[in-house]
């Protein structure tokens, strides 16, 4: 990635005038100017890797592997295809597990970040996607623990509770873009204890394996079988079925939501200088 640093510090060198030109000062008015520097790159990026690169990539069905390394080649903007092919995931688990729309956004900008200083640390062992996964996981735990709460994820054995129903108000978009009974669906998942919310969130609304989400979540897979029993047993069964394929559109992360995060990923990207700490 070193080719592109001279390209990236030019474009924060041309902020900089921007800034002073405007008299704008970057410490008081960090969001405006955070917010330039990120479409500024975005659109530097994009402009630098041609569109048929992408297209490429889409018809040759490049997998993550394949796409990792030609970022960590200096192919930066291909990081965006990481991003847009995992942001309804890592949005689904963290909101699984922080039941906070806002909060779970941020948590996706973190894992964003962390993997993309840390694609040396992929060794390859686990798919890519558990890897990012697993960073998101553990940044949502992380921010989980701060709140406090009495109740744990590890606590399988004496934490079943009660379906907690979570407040579920949706904005205009969101009512627009899930049918009622998706939006039954999110209560009803968002109501179970921690413990089970994140296995059934990646089992059947993301139909992973026992065996992915055992690598997401650091749990065996016999932990996330009897997870995903008890929490569909506490949900009941009927409303999975008669939820059928519309649950798959549930929680959905797309349009502007999705082109907004890829920006601020991108900005963090540009005013972060490399990170010497070791991901998890």
């Amino acid at each position: 990635m070193v080719t592109r640093a001279v390209e990236y510090s030019e474009i924060l060198r041309q902020a900089d005038a921007w800034s002073s030109a405007r008299r704008i000062d970057r410490h008081n008015h960090s969001g405006l100017v955070t917010f330039w520097i990120g479409a500024t790159l975005y659109l530097q990026v994009v402009h630098m890797t041609t569109i048929g690169t992408f297209e490429r990539a889409r018809s040759e069905s490049w997998t993550d592997e394949e796409v990792v390394d030609r970022v960590k080649a200096g192919d930066i903007a291909l990081y965006e295809i990481i991003m847009r092919r995992y942001n309804q995931r890592l949005y689904r688990v963290a909101l699984a597990i922080l039941r906070d729309d806002a909060e779970a956004e941020d948590v996706m900008q973190d894992a964003y970040v962390r993997a993309y200083q840390h694609l040396d640390q992929f060794a390859g062992e686990a798919p890519f996607s558990a890897w990012l996964t697993r960073i998101a996981v553990h940044e949502a735990l992380r921010r989980l623990r701060q709140r406090n709460r009495n109740q744990q994820l590890e606590d399988e054995e004496n934490g079943e509770g009660i379906m907690d129903m979570a407040d579920t108000s949706l904005d205009p978009e969101q009512r627009a873009s899930v049918a009622e009974v998706g939006q039954l669906l999110e209560e009803a998942v968002l109501g179970l204890p921690e413990q089970y919310r994140a296995v059934v969130m990646l089992r059947d609304i993301e139909e992973l394996s026992t065996s992915e989400t055992a690598a997401a979540l650091d749990l065996t897979e016999e932990n996330v079988k009897v997870r995903l029993h008890r929490g569909r047993a506490m949900m009941r069964g009927w409303l999975f079925e008669r939820v059928g394929e519309s649950g798959k559109n549930a929680f959905p992360f797309m349009g502007a939501r999705c082109d907004r995060l890829v920006l601020a990923v991108f900005a963090r990207l540009a005013e972060s200088g490399p990170s010497t700490d070791v991901v998890n």
